[in-house]
């Protein structure tokens, strides 16, 4: 799988949980970090954790193992890190504070129409 299927995978995972507001930013040309970056919001800290497993579980189901997670325990913004493929779950307000979106804006943007409702 590359690592824009495993971005697209994670934003279906998202988006079948009914997740807010899915950016998918392709980051390869302005950062070593990875090669996207995935941001999406759940509406409370259930909803912020139950995204998360469900990528975590559609994308070992599909082949692709989790390196590392970060800040499960806060369940206002958990990170996914798939070495190529960072995913990004935010409460409404973690991510207003943390403004991933506008870090990342240089980023190219990948079209999500037909992948996300």
């Amino acid at each position: 799988m590359t690592s824009y299927d495993t971005a697209i995978a994670a934003a279906k995972a998202i988006s079948g949980k009914i997740g807010l507001d899915i950016q998918v930013i392709e980051i390869t040309d302005i950062s070593v970090l990875a090669d996207y970056m995935v941001i999406a919001t759940g509406n409370s800290s259930t909803h912020v954790k139950a995204l998360a497993d469900e990528v975590e579980y559609q994308l070992d189901k599909a082949g692709v193992s989790v390196s590392h997670i970060e800040g499960y325990r806060s369940n206002s913004w958990i990170l996914l890190d798939y070495i190529d493929v960072i995913v990004n779950v935010f409460s409404e307000e973690a991510r207003q504070f943390y403004d991933l979106d506008r870090l990342w804006q240089d980023g190219k943007p990948v079209d999500l129409t037909g992948v996300v409702d």
